[in-house]
């Protein structure tokens, strides 16, 4: 695990609320996450996880609240104020809970779509890549080589020209974070990344974000349902139910805490006592 710091957090999310109608699906949450940790956000299915993510990554403008980035070059940036598309800009980028590739696109052509914005900028919005301009030529060079960086940490190099839809579900899902990872991000969240792996894949991806995070200092905020896999590389929990955060700590302090364990499994149900029994025990002045 990281070593404790009291640097301020990378993100910082305060009163979020997103409702749609009626149905409050995010209610005043607060949560941080800090660069250079993991920070996993749990809790059972429907607790408004996903919601999240998507008002951090501009898929939906939230109802209320701050979504603070702390941005090394741009100083404190808040997220919920821009367009949805200027996110990504600001370095938080996402993967999806069902995978999105360009499945008829090759491996090597999903990372460069990913570093689409970037070239566009660099080669004047495509003027100096129409007219195949030395500035064009050199910004698409290093958006090849930064994409075979990450095939080749990600043990992608093999299929790097094999079109994405023919790969195993394992092997996509090391696309996808191979492509958000060619984009340089600050912080970089992952929905349910473990959906669909086998313990082996599931072990093997722990260790690659271990790896990101120690070898590259990119925060990671993870929505995950394998207790496992969350208990074994995050350095702090936060826990919703119900668009409400109930918990937060180490995995240690998330592991006993008596509100978590009912989240997950409900109250026991009281026993009902058989009637015959009740008139046994109400005669002997017990019940």
């Amino acid at each position: 695990m990281a070593a404790p710091t009291t640097t301020p957090p990378l993100l910082e999310v305060t009163g979020l609320t997103m409702r749609f109608g009626g149905l409050v699906a995010v209610d005043n949450l607060n949560l941080t996450a800090r660069g250079s940790d993991i920070t996993a956000v749990i809790g059972p299915n429907g607790a408004g996880k996903t919601t999240v993510f998507n008002c951090l990554t501009g898929f939906y403008r939230p109802s209320a609240g701050r979504l603070l980035l702390r941005h090394p070059k741009r100083g404190a940036v808040e997220l919920q104020a821009l367009p949805g598309y200027a996110v990504a800009r600001m370095g938080v980028v996402r993967t999806f809970q069902n995978i999105r590739l360009f499945p008829r696109m090759s491996v090597l052509e999903n990372l460069l779509v990913a570093q689409h914005t970037g070239l566009m900028r660099q080669s004047g919005y495509g003027v100096a890549g129409l007219l195949n301009l030395p500035v064009w030529r050199r910004a698409e060079a290093a958006a090849v080589e930064r994409a075979r960086v990450w095939l080749d940490r990600l043990d992608l190099l093999s299929v790097a020209d094999e079109e994405a839809g023919n790969l195993s579900y394992g092997v996509q899902r090391r696309v996808e974070i191979a492509r958000a990872m060619s984009t340089d991000p600050l912080l970089l969240c992952l929905d349910e990344p473990a959906a669909g792996l086998n313990p082996r894949e599931t072990a093997a991806l722990g260790d690659l974000l271990l790896t990101i995070r120690g070898e590259f200092g990119t925060g990671i905020l993870l929505i995950e349902h394998d207790m496992s896999l969350v208990m074994r590389i995050s350095d702090r929990i936060h826990v919703v139910d119900h668009g409400k955060k109930i918990a937060e700590g180490t995995p240690e302090e998330i592991r006993s805490d008596d509100r978590v364990i009912k989240a997950y499994l409900g109250e026991p149900e009281e026993e009902e006592i058989p009637p015959e029994v009740a008139q046994d025990l109400e005669a002997e002045g017990r019940l």
